[in-house]
């Protein structure tokens, strides 16, 4: 597909042209900016981004006022204080200067351009540029109103969605499927019956942040609008997808969304160093046509999309989000990554990628497969009892 309806480009990329991410923790954290760089690299090397394909769009200007619509003025002013003159203890008691969150210079402004990147993917889908747009930068879910968490300074995906609710949508549904518990942007509307937010995580038994369990249902008048899937390790993609199947459609079709927001971790993957759970890129294709179908059955066909977690930075991450990508923008990717772009990959990090974009299936003991499904649906049949009478009654 290439231009949509009216001459529009169906899809928009959200990143300033030649952009060098700031938001940067140093060389020996996790969370490294190129491997964002060698995503928009990847999608522009594959044609994504080419005339009448899509737009690539700059973030939204995004200030100190919009940054506490939903983070206290203390932490704010603990981060501006951070950012202005770092101080390796960091302020423990907004989660700053932990090994999660250490402080780096510039934190406070890298933090509003992600935040401004999510807002204009908010805004370019909203006011019908585009019918999707895609942060890559973007999805630090687990930033709490007053600190930091999990790699997280301030909460974009929530900014997007706070977005939206300010300008005219009356109903947002948020989807997770980060490897991780979305639990910043959860507990940021928790009591809001306007947001559905959907989590599918490897179990907080086994892994950060220990939470997103069935019984988290949101409060209030909003009871019934969090639903957690809480995973076991070694979850593979064929169940995974069950899962997804059992509790995201039943969910929207519910809740009548005019907006779907997701975040698209790939820490999910089999090979990812800090998580447990056993996907693939193949399943990613997978999991970003339904999301794709729902947004048009169940959202107007308004979808926005943020990145996320995802650790192994070259061999992975990359190939991840231009496979969402281009199904964002209604594309097709060859099965081979292109050959400079390989090279360019390799340069920047010193390992080379696949050479594929797909990896085929995980292998695993059948016993294995039957115990790992066994526990998922256990998962989703707790979180059905516990929430799915909730969101019934607000349809």
């Amino acid at each position: 597909m290439g231009v949509g309806e009216g001459g529009r480009a169906p899809t928009a990329l959200i990143w300033r042209s030649g952009q060098r991410l700031s938001y940067d923790f140093g060389p020996e954290h996790p969370l490294k900016p190129i491997r964002v760089e060698l995503t928009v690299t990847l999608i522009e090397a594959c044609g994504l981004t080419g005339p009448g394909q899509a737009l690539t769009l700059p973030p939204e200007p995004f200030g100190d006022d919009d940054v506490t619509r939903l983070h206290t003025p203390g932490y704010v002013d603990a981060v501006r204080r951070q950012s202005r003159q770092p101080d390796r203890a960091g302020d423990l008691r907004f989660g700053l200067g932990l090994g999660d969150n250490p402080v780096f210079a510039g934190m406070h402004e890298a933090s509003l351009e992600v935040c401004g990147a999510s807002v204009a993917a908010a805004r370019a889908v909203w006011e019908g540029a585009v019918a999707h747009a895609f942060s890559p930068a973007g999805g630090l879910h687990h930033a709490m109103p007053d600190r930091a968490s999990g790699f997280c300074i301030y909460n974009d995906p929530a900014f997007a969605i706070d977005w939206l609710l300010r300008h005219g949508a009356r109903r947002v549904g948020y989807v997770d499927v980060d490897t991780h518990h979305g639990d910043g942007v959860q507990a940021l509307f928790y009591d809001d019956p306007r947001v559905l937010t959907v989590s599918l995580h490897e179990s907080g038994r086994y892994l950060f942040p220990g939470t997103g369990f069935a019984d988290e249902v949101g409060a209030g008048d909003a009871r019934g609008t969090s639903l957690n899937v809480a995973l076991p390790p070694m979850t593979s993609g064929e169940v995974w997808l069950e899962a997804f199947e059992a509790v995201v459609p039943p969910a929207l079709d519910a809740f009548g969304p005019d907006v779907l927001v997701t975040q698209l971790g790939c820490d999910t993957h089999a090979t990812d160093p800090l998580a447990h759970l056993a996907l693939v890129t193949d399943d990613y294709e997978r999991i970003a046509s339904r999301l794709h179908a729902l947004a048009h059955t169940h959202a107007g066909g308004r979808w926005v999309a943020t990145g996320g977690g995802g650790y192994q930075i070259a061999s992975v991450v990359p190939r991840a989000w231009t496979i969402y990508f281009a199904e964002l923008s209604g594309q097709s990717l060859p099965d081979e990554v292109p050959w400079g772009w390989l090279r360019e990959a390799e340069e920047a990090v010193g390992q080379r990628p696949p050479a594929v974009f797909h990896d085929g299936p995980v292998r695993m003991a059948p016993e294995r497969v039957a115990s790992v499904r066994r526990d998922a649906r256990a998962a989703v049949e707790s979180l059905k009892r516990e929430a799915f009478g909730l969101l019934d009654r607000l349809s």
